[in-house]
């Protein structure tokens, strides 16, 4: 596998600056993994379309109609509206054609061919355009100050042949740069592209280490922004702070969604009750633990909790429901041995008849053990 970080003038590694490795997947955004690379197709039917990636993990298809022999990671030239751009080969073969299934992407002739494999001829020009990127990212940021926009630019593309320049950028509004435009035309001397982009990609854009101590998943692997709802840190009963549930992007953190069908389907064994009545007073649910079914009440004047099986909780309600009230959170009735006094006589006349018997054969035993020691009685006669 190649690396797609591309190859300088001098015939080593360019690199992506991404603080990552090849071996690790780091340096390559949004990667994808080949799993039918060692298995045998057939070459006749061999599909022509590869997936080329562009700066940032930016992709898109193009057509091998020259039956160039690729390898993934390789850099190509590509046709795109207006010039020629240098991309590199993410994906190849039938994998292909499930992502364009995928994205609703149609085999048609829309879809633009790859001109040839790069030379070092064009890394060499790709290298002198990129160098243009960063001055001209931090120029364009003092004319947009200047020209007073509500405007947020994060990124900056030039195409391989130099005669293009798309500007990413973001706003909460609409925004009028048509003038903007025009000073960037004359400013850098080429054809002028504003491209809004969302808060997610912005950040899949430029990348960063989340909560987790990971890279964004939006810069590594995720592509498809899905939304998210703050229902969906109240079903995984998580505290509704705005720091802790917002990423990078200053949204909520997309990894809310990841476990949620967990909690739903784990939240279908818990039942949906807030208080509880017992003939010691209502009952307050403080806490749920939706693995373990565990609920933990507490009781108006009492500082203690007391955790319940969710089944008890559901016992308890339906009891509720039919107006009755258990004694406590864990049982019904107290279990009280009723004892009459006739009952409690007859048990100190019993022990007292006991120890009676047992008391007068001790005292048998120790005349007899009295008599023994004295020994028989002697007549003395006086003489």
């Amino acid at each position: 596998m190649g690396c797609s970080c591309g190859v300088s003038a001098d015939g080593k590694v360019a690199g992506c600056n991404n603080n990552g490795g090849c071996s690790t997947g780091g340096c390559n955004k949004m990667n994808v993994f080949d799993w039918l690379s060692n298995m045998d197709l057939p070459e006749k039917d061999t599909f022509n379309i590869v997936e080329v990636r562009f700066k940032n993990g930016r992709k898109d298809f193009f057509r091998n109609d020259s039956n160039f022999d690729l390898v993934t990671g390789e850099s190509v030239v590509v046709d795109v509206p207006g010039g020629h751009h240098l991309g590199y080969v993410s994906l190849q073969g039938e994998l292909v054609r499930l992502q364009m299934q995928k994205k609703k992407v149609a085999n048609d002739e829309n879809i633009r061919k790859i001109y040839r494999k790069a030379t070092l001829k064009d890394l060499e020009k790709v290298e002198s355009v990129r160098k243009r990127e960063m001055p001209a990212l931090y120029r364009t940021r003092q004319i947009i100050v200047e020209q007073k926009l509500d405007m947020k630019l994060s990124d900056v593309e030039f195409q391989a042949d130099n005669t293009k320049a798309t500007f990413y950028y973001s706003a909460d509004a609409r925004v009028d740069f048509r003038e903007l435009i025009k000073i960037l035309a004359s400013e850098f001397k080429v054809r002028i592209e504003m491209r809004q982009i969302s808060l997610r990609q912005e950040a899949g854009r430029l990348g960063g280490i989340g909560s987790c101590g990971r890279e964004l998943c939006c810069s590594t692997w995720l592509g498809d922004f899905k939304s998210v709802s703050t229902s969906a840190a109240r079903y995984q009963k998580l505290s509704l702070n705005p720091s802790k549930l917002s990423g990078q992007c200053g949204r909520l953190k997309c990894c809310l969604n990841y476990e949620l069908d967990t909690y739903m389907e784990a939240l279908e064994q818990i039942p949906d009750i807030s208080r509880l009545k017992t003939k010691k007073g209502e009952a307050k649910l403080q806490k749920t633990d939706i693995f373990r079914k565990l609920m933990w009440f507490s009781f108006e004047e009492d500082n203690n909790w007391y955790s319940v099986d969710a089944e008890r909780v559901r016992e308890i309600a339906e009891m509720n429901e039919r107006g009755e009230f258990p004694e406590t959170l864990t049982e019904n009735v107290f279990e009280i041995k009723d004892i009459s006094s006739a009952g409690l006589n007859n048990d100190l006349a019993q022990m007292d008849k006991k120890f009676r018997h047992k008391n007068s054969k001790n005292r048998g035993k120790r005349k007899n053990r009295r008599n023994r020691n004295r020994g028989p009685k002697k007549n003395h006669e006086s003489k």
